[in-house]
């Protein structure tokens, strides 16, 4: 994006990955942008240049997305995120996964929401590095006080190893997507300061 293209869209509404910010409690409380509920067929996803919510592909499976999903402002996997994980060839170019555990429903995407850190999935995907931050709804008087990925019910952590093993997966071919890994709040907190190095190494300070 060109500096005036930029200056163009964030003079209307701030753009959901530079305008906002990763929040000053980073890497232990973010805030996430949604792009995805537990109740969503299609697979949407911000736009890059516009800052919309568009459809990128309809789910081929038949597995919702178990938790919301979207991503932390800010943030990009480049170089220094691609470095935590050995045996890929570079970040995957996008911001930051971020998976948010959440007791009550919440049924709208394009929200923004503060997230307790706990820890992360890393994903391969055809030799990008594609980590997935998982989180609890800050507040939340069920999961508001989890602090690592252990604390949470082994279940809730399967399904989200489920559904991103499979979400992209193609009848007839192998799966481009290894899961290699799941860390607690320690490594998830690298994963992230990595990716705000990342992201001002690519785009400035703003």
């Amino acid at each position: 994006m060109t500096e005036q293209e930029r200056s163009l869209y964030s003079r209307w509404r701030p753009h959901p990955w530079h305008g906002l910010a990763a929040g000053a409690d980073a890497p232990r409380v973010v805030n996430a942008y949604i792009e995805m509920t537990p109740f969503d067929l299609m697979k949407y996803e911000v736009d890059k240049i516009t800052g919309y919510l568009r459809v990128d592909r309809p789910q081929r499976t038949s597995s919702h997305p178990p938790a919301l999903y979207g991503f932390i402002p800010q943030t990009y996997c480049g170089e220094r995120v691609a470095r935590l994980a050995p045996g890929n060839e570079k970040g995957d170019g996008d911001p930051l996964d971020i998976c948010v555990i959440s007791e009550r429903p919440i049924a709208r995407s394009e929200v923004l929401l503060r997230a307790r850190v706990v820890g992360g999935l890393k994903l391969v995907d055809r030799g990008e590095a594609d980590d997935k931050i998982v989180a609890v709804l800050e507040g939340d008087y069920v999961w508001g006080k989890a602090n690592e990925i252990d604390e949470l019910p082994p279940a809730l952590i399967e399904r989200i190893e489920h559904y991103f093993s499979t979400y992209k997966l193609v009848p007839g071919e192998p799966s481009s997507i290894q899961i290699v890994g799941k860390y607690g709040y320690a490594a998830a907190a690298e994963v992230i300061e990595a990716a705000l190095a990342d992201y001002r190494d690519t785009f400035g300070t703003g």
